[in-house]
This record gives C-alpha cells, structure tokens and sequence, in this order.
C-alpha cells in the first residue's frame, strides 16, 4: 500500500486454530510520519485472508491513529469463538446409596468396633436397579475468524459391562440384578450379581478350603495354608495368615495380612486391607491400605494407596500401572525398597498376542474362503457336487462361522486393551509427608535411587527424566 510515495504493508497472522487473527505493520521508521492508514485499508488486508469473524473494531481504530505504536507488532484484531468440548458420560450405581446405610462394622458400647458380627451383608434383590449409564454430551461448536464452524471434541462415552447374573435394557443404558446377591466387579470391571456363601468363624481344619461360585464372606479369620477361591468377592472380617486367597472380583480383609511369606492374595478386581505384612498380593485395578505395607510384594494394574493416617512402606517389591501413594516410604536405616510404575506389560503382551491370533485367523479364513470359491466352481461347470464335496462345503461353510465369531471377539478384545492403553495417564509416585533414602524408583525402563530425604514430593517422568516437583 501507498500514501503518496511512502509505502507500509499490512500483514495478516491467522493462528494456527483459526481462532485468533493479528496485524503486522510493516514500514521503514523513517517514514512512519508519512503514513496514513485507513479502516478500509486494515478491513480490506483482513477481508483478502477472509477474516470476517470478531472483528475488533477499537483494535482497527487505534491501528490507523497510531500506527507508529504497532511498528513490527503484532496486534490482536479479530477474536474467534472457541469450541465448548462436549462432557464425558458416567455410570451412576443407584443401588449403593440402600447398601451404604446397612453395611459397616458397629460400635460397641465399651467403644470398641465389632468387625466379627455385622448384622447385614449389602446385598440387592432380583430386579434391583444396580447402574445407568449417563450419556455424553456433544459439545458446542466455535466460530473462527474467518466464519467456519469450529468442531467440539465429544464427550467420552461410558461402557456398561454386563457380567454374570445381571440383564440390560433394550437399549444398553442400564443394568438390573437377574438374582438375588452381591453386585461384584470382576476383571475389565464387569458387573455381576453372585450368591453369597458365609463361613461364621475361621477358615481352618473345621471348614476345610473354599472354592464357591460366587461370594464368600468370612465372619473370622483365614489360617495358615488354607485356600478360598470365589468367583465372585472374598470378605474376611478378621485377619489372612499364611494363605492362598483368589477373587476374581475384589477381596476385602478388615484386620490385615501377617503372611509370613507363605500364601498369596489375588483378585480380579481390588484388594482392601489395613495391613499387608510379609505377604505376596496381587490385584488387577488397586491395592488400598489404610496403615502399612511391609516386606511384601504387591502388584497393582493401576493403583497402590497406602496413605492413610500413618501410611508407611518400609521394603519388598511394589509395582503399579499408574500410581504408588503413601505418607511414608523406607525408614532411617535406609532399608531397601523397590517402587516400579509406568507400564502395564501384560496389557501390551496381550494385545502382542490378540493381533499375532488375529493374523492367524484372517489366514484361516482366506483358506476357508479359497476352498468354498473352489467348490462354488465346481457346482457351476458341473451343476451338481460329488458327495465328498457336499461334506467338504458345509465342513468349510461351519468353520467360516467359527472364525467369524473369533474374529468378532479378538477385535472387541483389541479394542479395549487400545483404549486402556491410549487412556494411561502419567506414571506418578507421590510421598505425602516423607522419603527416606534407600528407595529404588523405576518409571518403565528409567531408574533413580533417592540418596537424601525427600518431603511432600511427586516424582514423576518428565523430558526423559524422573523429576521430583513440590506436592501442593
């Protein structure tokens, strides 16, 4: 552009997200003075990269009165509006606000709590409402600077899981008891409705071992050596010696677990304790303590909590998909302690595994496909097949519907397995009150040893480091 002899440009910056759009002017110092800068200049510049959109007008205004203060600067002139992200749907579970009120240990009246003899189990009825699903919202779009539509990210959607004993409504929004029981979540959080077996005093040589289909709840305590197995949840109101317990639900363990090294605790689901001692324990979403964890080995798919009022983790092995948390780690005498987070190998050789078998069945069902297109040539040029070929055509045509139906299970499986692994969210290991040194921390295959006291700290990968930050 020109005002006589004296020449500017008007330079129009459009952001990457089309929602914001600037102005540099473009000129020599020395003839800044000379310049004159009209609206119809700055819209016509804005009109030529189609910004139509939020246009600000005082912008516009002190641009052309003075020009010399926007000298190589950009300005901001037109503003778009920014898309409102649609929420993510949740699953609401009405059914616990009835078992809330009925469930829990009482106290006595010398002040003590009475974990050996609860009055009621939370348990629903046939045709109880158990979850429904909240649906996701759209979102709203935004307007760029130059008038389009600016799409929102949807809301994620929520997966009702339907397990064992349990219907659906026509529309999948909402789960409903098929017996009476106890909802359990099991493995992939599936939700079932099992039956419930209850043992009155200690699993020991009066009992003999457990292995139910469904819920077992335990009065007492579980002694050395003896096994319980349910398909369900496993719930001992007393305390876990040396023992095997195995839930593919969650086990609940109210006085703790003195193992001696000898058992183990597996579940499905969560393990819930108030203190696991020289144990080996294992659970596919959380571990949550309320008091210690020492000298033990515990996996977690997710979580480890132990940061209750005293929250301590003196030595073993800890190893979790996505968190440890406790108040205090190791003690004075720097006696070792191993903390592992960020990788959930067993997700990852899975879905190694689903897409070796996936390959193999599409395989299969090329062959299938081949052997069928075969035939089908046959029974056009000849009109009629042979007895052995009619054997062989529905033999192919039933092992076609089997890998069909593999196919369908390997994907949905993939699918999941895809979906927990885009959704890990950083690895962490936060200390609440204090780290002692002595603590050996691994973040996939990055290690550091802490050497000197840590207090309210979050440790977590950062640039390709494990990097401590002040927990707020």
């Amino acid at each position: 552009m020109m005002e006589g002899t004296r020449q500017y440009q008007l330079e129009v910056k459009i952001s990457p997200d089309k929602l914001e759009a600037g102005i540099i002017l473009r000129a020599e110092e020395t003839e800044l003075e000379h310049i004159l800068i009209t609206e119809t200049d700055v819209y016509k510049a804005l009109q030529q990269h189609r910004v139509s959109y939020g246009i600000r007008k005082d912008a516009v205004s002190n641009l052309c009165m003075m020009p010399q203060k926007f000298l190589n600067v950009l300005l901001n002139v037109a503003s778009g509006e920014p898309p409102v992200n649609g929420v993510d749907g949740s699953i609401e579970y009405p059914y616990l606000a009835s078992v809330q009120e009925e469930d829990g240990p009482k106290e006595m009246e010398d002040g003590r709590v009475d974990f050996y003899n609860l009055t009621s189990i939370p348990n629903v009825a046939k045709g109880q409402l158990l979850a429904r699903k909240k649906p996701a919202t759209a979102g709203k779009p935004g307007t760029s600077v130059t008038g389009e539509p600016i799409a929102p990210k949807a809301g994620k959607e929520p997966v009702l899981k339907p397990g064992k004993n349990v219907v659906q409504n026509q529309e999948r929004t909402m789960i409903y008891a098929a017996i009476d029981g106890q909802v359990s979540f099991t493995d992939r959080d599936k939700m079932n409705v099992f039956p419930i077996f209850e043992v009155n005093g200690d699993v020991d040589f009066g009992v003999g071992n457990i292995d139910f289909v469904g819920t077992v709840v335990i009065r007492g305590n579980v002694l050395n050596g003896f096994r319980v197995k349910a398909s369900g949840d496993i719930r001992v109101l007393g305390s876990v010696e040396g023992a095997e317990l195995e839930a593919q639900g969650s086990i609940e363990i109210k006085s703790g677990i003195v193992a001696q090294d000898k058992g183990s605790i597996k579940a499905g689901h969560n393990v819930q304790t108030s203190f696991i001692q020289n144990a080996n324990v294992t659970a596919g979403n959380q571990v949550i303590v309320s008091q210690s964890i020492m000298f033990s080995t515990v996996r977690a798919g997710k979580q480890i909590l132990c940061n209750g009022a005293k929250g301590i983790i003196i030595g073993g092995v800890l190893q979790a998909g996505e968190k440890i948390a406790a108040r205090v780690y190791g003690n004075t005498s720097a006696t070792p302690t191993i903390l592992e987070v960020g990788v959930k190998p067993e997700l990852r050789q899975e879905l190694a595994s689903i897409q070796k078998d996936l390959q193999n069945v599409y395989e299969n069902l090329r062959k299938t496909d081949q052997g069928l297109g075969v035939i089908n040539q046959i029974l056009q040029v000849s009109g009629e097949l042979p007895a052995d070929k009619r054997l062989m055509q529905v033999k192919l045509a039933n092992t076609r519907l089997v890998l069909e139906k593999e196919v369908k299970n390997l994907e949905s499986r993939k699918k999941e397995v895809e979906a927990e692994l885009v959704g890990e969210v950083p690895a962490a290991i936060e200390v609440y009150t204090c780290m002692y040194p002595g603590i050996k921390m691994t973040f996939g295959k990055l290690v550091h040893f802490i050497k000197h006291e840590y207090a309210r700290t979050r440790f977590m990968v950062l640039n390709g480091e494990i990097t401590g930050a002040t927990l707020m």
